[in-house]
């Protein structure tokens, strides 16, 4: 989905506010430090290229100990007091697979960017995501330039930027699969 960090809600939550709030809400909203900020729409691009991603991580994970969600799953990012609504993500650990209402292991996790959310996806967001412990990769993409950012956690806990060959290939490590830019690109003009 793509993200508008509006006007908080006129309260501040707990985090079993939010859960019990969140789930009578017609729209989505992400959480952060006791307050919810709702989501707007998604683009044709956005959605297009949210769900070729999607489809192709399913695609290879199969059957096997990890499960690929979209954008109406939350992940918790408890280190930072948030709950987000990542375009696409993969956790691998059992525990998740149980959970109904949150994920808080992801492996990979892939945000779309627009224009109005690019910014706040690079910054703050990352900032959160790179608190849990489990993530291995953080992907960018920019379904206007057509344009593919992989993070990747390195020794020490850096962050390493690693840009896809000039083909737009990309090995995403955590999980083992190689993805060609005109697979994530596919019908968006």
């Amino acid at each position: 989905m793509e993200r508008c960090m509006g006007l908080p809600a006129s309260v501040r939550l707990t985090v079993d506010e939010y859960l019990g709030w969140e789930a009578r809400q017609p729209d989505k909203h992400e959480y952060v430090s006791g307050e919810a900020y709702a989501m707007v729409g998604v683009t044709r691009k956005h959605a297009a290229v949210a769900g070729n991603v999607f489809n192709l991580v399913a695609s290879h994970l199969g059957d096997g100990p990890c499960r690929v969600y979209m954008s109406d799953m939350k992940l918790r990012v408890e280190a930072a007091n948030a709950f987000y609504y990542p375009d696409v993500f993969v956790t691998c650990d059992p525990r998740d697979h149980q959970a109904e209402d949150f994920m808080s292991s992801a492996v990979l996790i892939v945000e779309v960017l627009s224009a109005s959310t690019a910014g706040y996806d690079r910054g703050e967001k990352f900032a959160a995501y790179r608190k849990l412990s489990g993530l291995l990769e953080y992907v960018l993409i920019d379904p206007d330039r057509k344009r593919i950012e992989c993070f990747r956690r390195g020794e020490g806990d850096l962050w390493v930027l690693h840009e896809p060959d000039p083909d737009l290939r990309l090995m995403l490590q955590s999980i083992e699969l190689r993805i060609a830019g005109e697979d994530v690109f596919r019908r968006v003009d």
